[in-house]
């Protein structure tokens, strides 16, 4: 096999209470991208469809991911890499962490899987450090576990698979502004108070007790961000009252999703997923912004080969 072509999935990180560590992975919404052998050695972004991304490998977010592979491998060819990035960068949805899992994902196909899925996500943080100006991979490991992952350390890296609810739904509202990582890292605090720290630990181990039980209650008591989200909530036009509607509307909780704009909500049902969807939409319908939404079962099985 020469050539691969792939879905890489867009993702939540931060889930509220889980800053740089949580992650789920969404099925409505991804790039696609071609990875095929060539002769020449080296790594080579050949078509770039979707939004002005650079060509130069080094400079690009999936080019970085494939060189760290690439420079850790001794081959006598290259891979030459097309990108049709349908997630938008800056949206908060794990734009760039999708190119960078999908290139080298797809080398690794076609090599036969030499590396795990751990080891892929290493590679992997290389690129989206370009693009966030920090390591983390809290949208690398769930677009490629799927589900649920807890970034348990970075070095040495340890990722968790988390079990999802079979009922759980994700509604995402992407205003049409852009937020970049770096500027939204930039905002936080460097230090928070012992109480509120208390209350976030509180409220993680209890959300990552209510996946591993499905308890929808439980996991709606726990979707509480007190550090992060009084923060960089005021980047996001109407954040508020999209939060408020979204509860009203019957979702379980909402929260930033990773840098934003884009917020996500959970439900427990397609149903009320639907509903919180016309909610988000009825909110944002009367602020002049553009806006996508989506709506999306948690995507289990994370990036695929088309």
């Amino acid at each position: 096999m020469n050539e691969i072509k792939i879905f890489s999935p867009a993702t939540v990180a931060n889930v509220s209470c889980g800053f740089d560590v949580l992650g789920f992975c969404l099925d409505s919404v991804g790039d696609t991208m071609v990875i095929r052998k060539t002769d020449k050695k080296g790594i080579f972004i050949t078509k770039v469809e979707g939004f002005d991304l650079p060509y130069e490998a080094e400079l690009n977010v999936a080019g970085v991911s494939a060189l760290a592979m690439y420079n850790a491998l001794d081959l006598d060819f290259g891979f030459e890499i097309e990108i049709n990035k349908k997630i938008k960068p800056g949206s908060g949805i794990g734009s760039s962490a999708a190119s960078a899992v999908g290139s080298v994902f797809g080398m690794n196909e076609l090599l036969g899987r030499p590396f795990n899925k751990t080891e892929l996500t290493a590679f992997a943080i290389k690129g989206e450090a370009m693009a966030s100006k920090s390591e983390h991979a809290d949208n690398l490991a769930p677009a490629l576990f799927g589900g649920f992952t807890l970034v348990k350390s970075l070095s040495p890296l340890q990722i968790l698979e988390i079990p999802t609810p079979s009922n759980l739904y994700a509604t995402i509202i992407h205003p049409q502004i852009e937020i970049k990582t770096s500027e939204a890292r930039a905002i936080l605090p460097k230090e928070v108070a012992l109480t509120d720290a208390i209350t976030q630990w509180a409220n993680f181990g209890s959300l990552i007790h209510s996946l591993h039980t499905s308890d929808y209650e439980l996991i709606k008591s726990s979707l509480s961000d007190v550090i992060v989200e009084p923060h960089r909530s005021k980047l996001i036009p109407h954040y508020q009252d999209v939060k408020n509607a979204t509860i009203e509307a019957g979702a379980l909780g909402a929260g930033i999703s990773g840098s934003g704009p884009s917020i996500f909500s959970l439900s427990n049902s397609l149903e009320i997923s639907k509903n919180v969807k016309d909610a988000m939409k009825k909110i944002y319908s009367n602020t002049g912004i553009d806006f996508d939404i989506h709506v999306s079962k948690i995507n289990t099985e994370g990036i695929k080969v088309l």
